[in-house]
Protein backbone atom coordinates (compact mmCIF):
# COMPACT_ATOMS: atom_id res chain seq x y z
CA UNK A 1 0.00 0.00 0.00
CA UNK A 2 1.18 3.49 -0.99
CA UNK A 3 2.53 5.24 2.50
CA UNK A 4 0.79 8.75 1.59
CA UNK A 5 -2.19 6.34 1.80
CA UNK A 6 -1.35 4.58 4.82
CA UNK A 7 -0.24 7.87 7.00
CA UNK A 8 -4.12 9.56 6.33
CA UNK A 9 -5.62 5.95 7.94
CA UNK A 10 -6.71 6.12 11.88
CA UNK A 11 -8.88 4.25 14.25
CA UNK A 12 -11.62 7.47 13.98
CA UNK A 13 -11.92 6.48 10.13
CA UNK A 14 -12.42 3.35 10.68
CA UNK A 15 -15.19 4.39 13.38
CA UNK A 16 -16.89 6.00 11.32
CA UNK A 17 -16.53 3.34 8.20
CA UNK A 18 -17.97 0.50 10.86
CA UNK A 19 -21.19 3.22 12.29
CA UNK A 20 -22.04 2.73 8.22
CA UNK A 21 -22.46 -0.88 8.21
CA UNK A 22 -23.52 -0.89 12.03
CA UNK A 23 -20.27 -3.58 13.16
CA UNK A 24 -19.70 -3.94 16.87
CA UNK A 25 -15.64 -3.52 17.98
CA UNK A 26 -16.02 -7.39 18.71
CA UNK A 27 -16.90 -8.10 15.19
CA UNK A 28 -14.39 -7.11 12.94
CA UNK A 29 -10.97 -8.23 12.44
CA UNK A 30 -8.00 -6.35 10.09
CA UNK A 31 -7.33 -8.28 7.11
CA UNK A 32 -4.01 -8.13 4.94
CA UNK A 33 -4.39 -5.98 2.06
CA UNK A 34 -2.34 -4.78 -0.49
CA UNK A 35 -3.96 -1.47 -2.14
CA UNK A 36 -6.96 -0.47 0.31
CA UNK A 37 -7.85 -1.45 3.89
CA UNK A 38 -9.52 -4.89 4.74
CA UNK A 39 -11.64 -5.96 7.12
CA UNK A 40 -13.83 -9.01 7.87
CA UNK A 41 -17.35 -8.58 9.94
CA UNK A 42 -20.02 -10.64 11.21
CA UNK A 43 -23.75 -10.15 11.61
CA UNK A 44 -25.11 -13.32 13.31
CA UNK A 45 -24.59 -15.92 11.07
CA UNK A 46 -23.38 -14.09 8.19
CA UNK A 47 -19.73 -12.95 7.20
CA UNK A 48 -18.69 -9.83 5.20
CA UNK A 49 -15.92 -7.76 3.84
CA UNK A 50 -15.26 -4.19 4.53
CA UNK A 51 -13.37 -2.21 2.36
CA UNK A 52 -11.54 1.24 2.72
CA UNK A 53 -10.14 2.76 -0.27
CA UNK A 54 -8.87 6.07 -1.24
CA UNK A 55 -9.98 9.03 -3.25
CA UNK A 56 -5.78 9.14 -4.07
CA UNK A 57 -6.59 6.19 -5.94
CA UNK A 58 -9.87 6.05 -7.37
CA UNK A 59 -12.81 8.54 -7.45
CA UNK A 60 -15.96 8.04 -6.02
CA UNK A 61 -17.53 7.60 -9.39
CA UNK A 62 -15.14 4.87 -10.09
CA UNK A 63 -16.02 2.90 -7.10
CA UNK A 64 -19.80 3.32 -7.71
CA UNK A 65 -18.87 1.81 -11.39
CA UNK A 66 -17.10 -0.88 -9.85
CA UNK A 67 -19.65 -2.08 -7.23
CA UNK A 68 -22.97 -1.44 -10.19
CA UNK A 69 -21.01 -4.19 -12.48
CA UNK A 70 -20.35 -6.37 -9.76
CA UNK A 71 -24.19 -6.44 -8.80
CA UNK A 72 -25.04 -6.75 -12.64
CA UNK A 73 -22.84 -9.42 -12.98
CA UNK A 74 -24.02 -11.29 -9.63
CA UNK A 75 -27.79 -10.70 -11.17
CA UNK A 76 -26.76 -12.18 -14.50
CA UNK A 77 -25.33 -15.46 -12.47
CA UNK A 78 -21.63 -14.79 -12.87
CA UNK A 79 -20.56 -15.97 -9.21
CA UNK A 80 -18.78 -13.07 -7.61
CA UNK A 81 -19.03 -11.35 -4.03
CA UNK A 82 -22.06 -8.64 -4.06
CA UNK A 83 -21.92 -5.59 -2.79
CA UNK A 84 -24.23 -4.78 -0.11
CA UNK A 85 -25.63 -1.11 1.41
CA UNK A 86 -24.84 0.53 4.06
CA UNK A 87 -27.18 1.39 7.24
CA UNK A 88 -28.01 4.75 4.84
CA UNK A 89 -28.92 2.73 1.69
CA UNK A 90 -25.68 3.28 0.06
CA UNK A 91 -23.39 1.37 -2.13
CA UNK A 92 -20.34 3.65 -1.41
CA UNK A 93 -19.78 5.83 1.58
CA UNK A 94 -17.53 8.60 1.85
CA UNK A 95 -15.36 9.47 5.24
CA UNK A 96 -13.26 12.89 4.83
CA UNK A 97 -9.26 12.21 6.01
CA UNK A 98 -9.16 15.85 7.37
CA UNK A 99 -6.29 15.88 4.62
CA UNK A 100 -8.58 17.25 1.81
CA UNK A 101 -9.01 13.50 0.60
CA UNK A 102 -11.52 11.37 1.50
CA UNK A 103 -11.52 7.04 2.34
CA UNK A 104 -14.90 5.40 0.45
CA UNK A 105 -15.61 2.51 2.41
CA UNK A 106 -18.03 -0.53 0.56
CA UNK A 107 -18.86 -3.58 1.90
CA UNK A 108 -19.39 -7.10 0.29
CA UNK A 109 -20.44 -10.45 1.22
CA UNK A 110 -17.69 -12.51 1.93
CA UNK A 111 -17.25 -15.78 -0.52
CA UNK A 112 -17.94 -18.96 0.97
CA UNK A 113 -15.07 -21.73 1.39
CA UNK A 114 -11.34 -21.01 1.16
CA UNK A 115 -8.89 -20.35 -0.89
CA UNK A 116 -7.72 -23.47 -3.34
CA UNK A 117 -4.60 -25.07 -2.63
CA UNK A 118 -2.67 -26.31 -5.19
CA UNK A 119 -4.23 -29.90 -4.53
CA UNK A 120 -7.33 -28.45 -5.34
CA UNK A 121 -6.63 -28.15 -8.97
CA UNK A 122 -7.53 -30.14 -11.73
CA UNK A 123 -9.61 -30.60 -14.78
CA UNK A 124 -12.75 -29.61 -13.75
CA UNK A 125 -11.86 -26.82 -11.73
CA UNK A 126 -10.06 -25.83 -14.61
CA UNK A 127 -13.44 -25.93 -16.67
CA UNK A 128 -15.13 -23.93 -13.73
CA UNK A 129 -12.95 -21.32 -13.79
CA UNK A 130 -13.08 -21.10 -17.62
CA UNK A 131 -17.03 -20.98 -16.98
CA UNK A 132 -16.73 -18.09 -14.49
CA UNK A 133 -14.67 -15.72 -16.99
CA UNK A 134 -16.86 -16.49 -19.22
CA UNK A 135 -20.15 -15.68 -18.23
CA UNK A 136 -18.57 -12.64 -16.58
CA UNK A 137 -17.36 -11.75 -20.59
CA UNK A 138 -20.63 -12.78 -22.23
CA UNK A 139 -22.43 -10.34 -19.17
CA UNK A 140 -20.27 -7.52 -20.22
CA UNK A 141 -20.77 -7.34 -23.87
CA UNK A 142 -24.54 -5.96 -23.01
CA UNK A 143 -23.62 -3.66 -19.79
CA UNK A 144 -23.44 0.15 -19.52
CA UNK A 145 -23.15 1.95 -16.21
CA UNK A 146 -26.14 3.77 -14.99
CA UNK A 147 -24.74 7.04 -14.79
CA UNK A 148 -21.79 8.05 -17.36
CA UNK A 149 -20.02 9.53 -14.99
CA UNK A 150 -19.16 5.66 -13.34
CA UNK A 151 -17.97 4.31 -16.37
CA UNK A 152 -14.74 2.65 -15.90
CA UNK A 153 -11.89 3.34 -17.11
CA UNK A 154 -9.42 2.18 -19.84
CA UNK A 155 -6.87 -0.24 -19.44
CA UNK A 156 -4.16 2.04 -20.18
CA UNK A 157 -5.58 5.07 -17.98
CA UNK A 158 -3.06 6.83 -15.73
CA UNK A 159 -5.02 5.90 -12.90
CA UNK A 160 -4.82 2.34 -13.89
CA UNK A 161 -1.05 1.82 -15.46
CA UNK A 162 1.08 4.87 -15.07
CA UNK A 163 4.68 3.65 -16.21
CA UNK A 164 6.25 6.82 -15.97
CA UNK A 165 5.39 7.70 -12.57
CA UNK A 166 5.85 4.28 -11.35
CA UNK A 167 9.74 3.78 -12.85
CA UNK A 168 12.73 5.56 -11.91
CA UNK A 169 14.81 6.75 -14.06
CA UNK A 170 17.09 3.61 -13.62
CA UNK A 171 14.24 1.66 -15.89
CA UNK A 172 14.75 2.96 -18.29
CA UNK A 173 14.66 0.06 -20.81
CA UNK A 174 11.78 -1.08 -18.64
CA UNK A 175 9.70 1.82 -20.24
CA UNK A 176 11.07 1.72 -23.72
CA UNK A 177 10.04 -2.13 -23.95
CA UNK A 178 6.54 -0.99 -22.35
CA UNK A 179 6.12 1.45 -24.96
CA UNK A 180 6.74 -0.54 -28.22
CA UNK A 181 4.67 -3.08 -26.30
CA UNK A 182 2.15 -0.15 -26.30
CA UNK A 183 2.10 0.40 -29.43
CA UNK A 184 1.39 -3.29 -30.68
CA UNK A 185 -1.44 -3.20 -28.29
CA UNK A 186 -2.98 0.08 -29.29
CA UNK A 187 -3.45 -1.31 -32.88
CA UNK A 188 -5.80 -4.15 -32.14
CA UNK A 189 -9.16 -3.97 -32.50
CA UNK A 190 -11.80 -3.03 -30.13
CA UNK A 191 -15.24 -4.29 -30.68
CA UNK A 192 -18.59 -5.67 -28.54
CA UNK A 193 -16.95 -9.12 -28.45
CA UNK A 194 -13.50 -8.47 -27.98
CA UNK A 195 -12.85 -5.53 -25.77
CA UNK A 196 -15.25 -4.51 -22.68
CA UNK A 197 -15.15 -4.34 -19.01
CA UNK A 198 -12.86 -6.90 -17.36
CA UNK A 199 -11.91 -8.25 -14.15
CA UNK A 200 -8.70 -7.80 -14.83
CA UNK A 201 -6.94 -9.30 -11.87
CA UNK A 202 -9.05 -12.74 -11.53
CA UNK A 203 -6.18 -14.93 -10.58
CA UNK A 204 -6.30 -17.89 -8.07
CA UNK A 205 -5.89 -14.97 -4.46
CA UNK A 206 -8.94 -14.30 -5.11
CA UNK A 207 -11.40 -16.26 -5.31
CA UNK A 208 -12.75 -18.73 -2.88
CA UNK A 209 -13.73 -22.05 -3.78
CA UNK A 210 -15.90 -24.06 -1.04
CA UNK A 211 -17.30 -27.53 -0.37
CA UNK A 212 -19.64 -27.75 -3.96
CA UNK A 213 -16.73 -26.85 -5.70
CA UNK A 214 -18.34 -23.70 -6.72
CA UNK A 215 -15.86 -20.35 -7.51
CA UNK A 216 -16.66 -16.89 -6.05
CA UNK A 217 -14.88 -14.09 -7.38
CA UNK A 218 -13.72 -10.75 -5.39
CA UNK A 219 -11.37 -7.45 -5.57
CA UNK A 220 -12.69 -5.91 -8.34
CA UNK A 221 -10.71 -2.80 -7.43
CA UNK A 222 -8.44 -3.18 -10.61
CA UNK A 223 -11.88 -3.71 -13.13
CA UNK A 224 -11.15 -1.57 -16.70
CA UNK A 225 -12.34 -1.59 -20.32
CA UNK A 226 -9.46 -3.57 -22.06
CA UNK A 227 -9.42 -6.94 -24.70
CA UNK A 228 -11.09 -10.11 -23.29
CA UNK A 229 -7.84 -11.84 -23.71
CA UNK A 230 -6.33 -9.76 -21.57
CA UNK A 231 -8.14 -11.24 -18.83
CA UNK A 232 -7.74 -14.40 -19.95
CA UNK A 233 -3.56 -13.97 -19.83
CA UNK A 234 -3.71 -12.48 -16.74
CA UNK A 235 -5.14 -15.77 -14.99
CA UNK A 236 -3.21 -18.04 -16.78
CA UNK A 237 0.49 -15.63 -15.77
CA UNK A 238 -0.48 -15.99 -12.23
CA UNK A 239 -1.55 -19.49 -12.48
CA UNK A 240 1.99 -21.30 -14.01
CA UNK A 241 4.06 -18.95 -12.04
CA UNK A 242 6.07 -21.34 -9.79
CA UNK A 243 4.95 -24.62 -12.43
CA UNK A 244 8.33 -26.76 -13.09
CA UNK A 245 7.14 -27.33 -16.48
CA UNK A 246 5.52 -24.34 -17.66
CA UNK A 247 4.72 -25.78 -21.15
CA UNK A 248 3.43 -28.71 -20.12
CA UNK A 249 1.31 -26.89 -17.59
CA UNK A 250 -0.36 -24.26 -20.39
CA UNK A 251 -1.77 -26.50 -22.56
CA UNK A 252 -3.23 -28.57 -19.88
CA UNK A 253 -4.58 -25.52 -18.16
CA UNK A 254 -5.70 -23.88 -21.21
CA UNK A 255 -7.44 -27.25 -22.52
CA UNK A 256 -9.60 -27.08 -20.19
CA UNK A 257 -9.91 -23.29 -19.17
CA UNK A 258 -10.99 -22.68 -22.80
CA UNK A 259 -13.75 -25.62 -22.49
CA UNK A 260 -15.12 -24.15 -19.95
CA UNK A 261 -15.01 -20.45 -21.16
CA UNK A 262 -16.72 -21.37 -24.56
CA UNK A 263 -19.57 -23.10 -22.87
CA UNK A 264 -20.18 -19.43 -21.45
CA UNK A 265 -19.02 -17.16 -24.02
CA UNK A 266 -17.60 -17.37 -27.89
CA UNK A 267 -14.11 -17.07 -28.56
CA UNK A 268 -12.12 -16.19 -31.52
CA UNK A 269 -9.18 -18.39 -31.77
CA UNK A 270 -7.19 -15.82 -33.73
CA UNK A 271 -6.99 -14.22 -30.15
CA UNK A 272 -4.51 -16.66 -29.13
CA UNK A 273 -1.58 -15.27 -30.84
CA UNK A 274 -2.20 -12.56 -28.65
CA UNK A 275 -1.81 -13.72 -25.39
CA UNK A 276 2.27 -13.58 -25.52
CA UNK A 277 2.51 -9.59 -25.58
CA UNK A 278 -0.82 -9.65 -22.67
CA UNK A 279 1.61 -12.06 -20.23
CA UNK A 280 4.20 -9.64 -20.91
CA UNK A 281 1.74 -6.70 -20.27
CA UNK A 282 1.40 -7.99 -16.90
CA UNK A 283 5.03 -8.73 -16.48
CA UNK A 284 6.04 -5.45 -17.23
CA UNK A 285 2.57 -3.86 -15.02
CA UNK A 286 4.00 -5.64 -11.98
CA UNK A 287 7.16 -4.82 -11.67
CA UNK A 288 6.11 -1.20 -12.04
CA UNK A 289 3.61 -1.40 -9.35
CA UNK A 290 6.33 -3.24 -6.96
CA UNK A 291 8.65 -0.25 -7.73
CA UNK A 292 5.77 1.76 -6.64
CA UNK A 293 4.94 0.11 -3.53
CA UNK A 294 8.13 -1.23 -2.16
CA UNK A 295 12.37 -0.80 -1.47
CA UNK A 296 13.10 -2.83 -4.17
CA UNK A 297 16.45 -3.34 -2.56
CA UNK A 298 14.77 -4.18 0.79
CA UNK A 299 11.85 -6.22 -0.04
CA UNK A 300 10.73 -8.01 3.09
CA UNK A 301 7.35 -9.85 1.01
CA UNK A 302 8.35 -13.08 -0.07
CA UNK A 303 6.57 -13.76 -2.74
CA UNK A 304 7.61 -9.90 -4.41
CA UNK A 305 11.32 -10.88 -3.75
CA UNK A 306 10.74 -13.85 -5.47
CA UNK A 307 8.64 -12.11 -8.30
CA UNK A 308 11.66 -9.80 -8.84
CA UNK A 309 14.14 -12.24 -9.40
CA UNK A 310 15.89 -11.63 -12.41
CA UNK A 311 13.17 -9.75 -13.60
CA UNK A 312 14.64 -6.79 -14.88
CA UNK A 313 16.32 -8.76 -17.38
CA UNK A 314 14.03 -10.80 -18.43
CA UNK A 315 11.97 -7.91 -19.29
CA UNK A 316 15.08 -5.66 -20.77
CA UNK A 317 15.97 -8.91 -23.17
CA UNK A 318 12.44 -9.73 -24.15
CA UNK A 319 12.25 -13.37 -22.23
CA UNK A 320 9.16 -15.11 -23.25
CA UNK A 321 6.94 -15.14 -19.80
CA UNK A 322 5.57 -18.83 -21.10
CA UNK A 323 7.60 -19.81 -24.53
CA UNK A 324 4.67 -21.51 -25.65
CA UNK A 325 2.92 -21.84 -29.54
CA UNK A 326 -0.60 -20.55 -28.14
CA UNK A 327 -2.35 -21.15 -31.63
CA UNK A 328 -1.85 -24.70 -31.05
CA UNK A 329 -4.49 -24.61 -27.95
Amino acid sequence: MEKRIKDRFNDHILQEAMKHYRINEVDIHLLDGFESFMYEFNRGDEAFILRLAHSIRRSENLIQGEVDWINYLYQGGASVSQAILSEAGNLVETIPDAQGGYFLTTAFAKAQGQPPSKEMWDEALFEKYGQLIGRMHALSKNYSPPDPSWKRPEWDDPGMLDMDSWLPDSESIVLEKYLSLKSHLDNLPHNRDSYGLIHQDAHAGNFFLDDAGTITLFDFDDCAYSWYINDIAIVLFYIVLGEEDENAFTREFMTHFLRGYRQENDFDAGWLKEIPPFLKLREIDLYAVIHRSFDVDNIDHPWVAMYMQGRKSRIENEVPCINFDFETL
